[in-house]
């Protein structure tokens, strides 16, 4: 579907309307856009492949994967960007206007996005990947209590189950286009197999390292998952969201914490300011503790375009390798 250079006045307005909507502010988009995106009941009907827009690098690679040939994928947000922060253009709502199908992470990820979900979900199919974990009540969905009692959405660093949303997709885009429906179900089937692997591997790299220094402190809290999936202890400067102000209280209390436990390294991320991080050092230095950044993790974005951290598994990897080589160190 193609846009006249010049929008009729309806359409223009409709898409001001939602610009407006989703530039929420961030108590508007944590805490009261709680509506749920219902996608419209239908079976495709339109010409291959289908037009798919996604929010973020890790749910366009899903989708790509289990869509192969009869899927289109671009991704509203590239390597380096920070969905909690990401605030849709006029270009990404009509991008949004005119797929055919949308489908986003979820669990108030793309927070500043949620009413423009809601709306978009009354005229075409537009899904959260994480969706059936909550249907289903998963016990692994953590919900830190300073996220006001909704869940923490990073899923995808615990593999095992971003593996379970991949199935899910599967199953939403069987019912959309049933015409292709054994093919999804073999395309999910293979990456499944990928994801069991790569999840044998974190656990198999994360014991390398020596048990009292597994713990990794970053620029927020979102490698959660991560750490209860492969045995490391977790701490964020910043909360669940890189929205929140950096709480100088907590900061000295995970100073204090690395300089008792002689931790060798923390790290940054590549979609937040490594200064959030490296803060740190100084103090800790100071006190007598080599403290080493031990090099920048993909928390909330895949890797810069033809890398291998470009996707999902190699994604996954790099953030491995760096962790157990930096805390590994002599």
């Amino acid at each position: 579907m193609k846009f006249p250079k010049k929008l009729p006045r309806p359409i223009s307005a409709f898409l001001l309307l939602l610009v407006v909507s989703a530039g929420c502010s961030q108590a508007e988009s944590h805490s009261q856009s709680t509506a749920k995106p219902k996608a419209t009941p239908r079976i495709f009907a339109g010409e291959y492949p289908i037009k798919v827009v996604c929010s973020t690098g890790q749910v366009a690679e899903m989708v790509t994967r289990i869509g192969g040939k009869f899927v289109h994928v671009d991704a509203l947000m590239g390597a380096g960007v920070d969905p909690h922060l990401f605030r849709p253009r006029s270009t990404h709502v009509k991008q949004l206007a005119a797929a055919d199908a949308i489908f986003f992470n979820g669990l108030h990820l793309e927070g500043r996005m949620a009413d423009l979900f809601v709306q978009m979900a009354r005229t075409k199919p537009t899904y959260a990947v994480t969706e059936g974990l909550q249907a289903r009540g998963d016990k692994r969905l953590r919900e830190p209590p300073e996220f006001a009692g909704m869940y923490d959405p990073h899923v995808w660093h615990d593999v095992a189950l971003w593996a379970d949303c991949v199935n899910d997709t599967a199953k939403f885009l069987s019912e959309f286009d049933p015409k292709h429906a054994d093919a999804y179900q073999q395309n999910a089937a293979v990456y499944s197999s990928e994801l069991a692997e790569l999840d044998s591997y974190c656990k198999a790299e994360i014991v390398k390292i020596p048990e009292k220094r597994r713990v990794l402190v970053t620029a927020h809290d979102a490698f959660g998952y991560f750490g209860k999936a492969y045995g490391l202890e977790v701490f964020g400067l910043k909360g669940i969201s890189s929205e929140e102000e950096k709480d100088l209280d907590h900061q000295a209390v995970i100073q204090r914490m690395l300089i008792k436990r002689k931790i060798p390294a923390v790290f940054v991320e590549s979609a937040i300011a490594h200064r959030t991080v490296e803060a740190l050092a100084e103090p800790c230095r100071d006190a007598g503790l080599d403290l080493k950044i031990g090099g920048e993790l993909y928390a909330d974005a895949l890797g810069p375009a033809g890398t291998e951290d470009s996707t999902y598994t190699g994604m996954i990897r790099h953030n491995v390798r760096t962790i157990v080589e930096a805390l590994s160190a002599k």
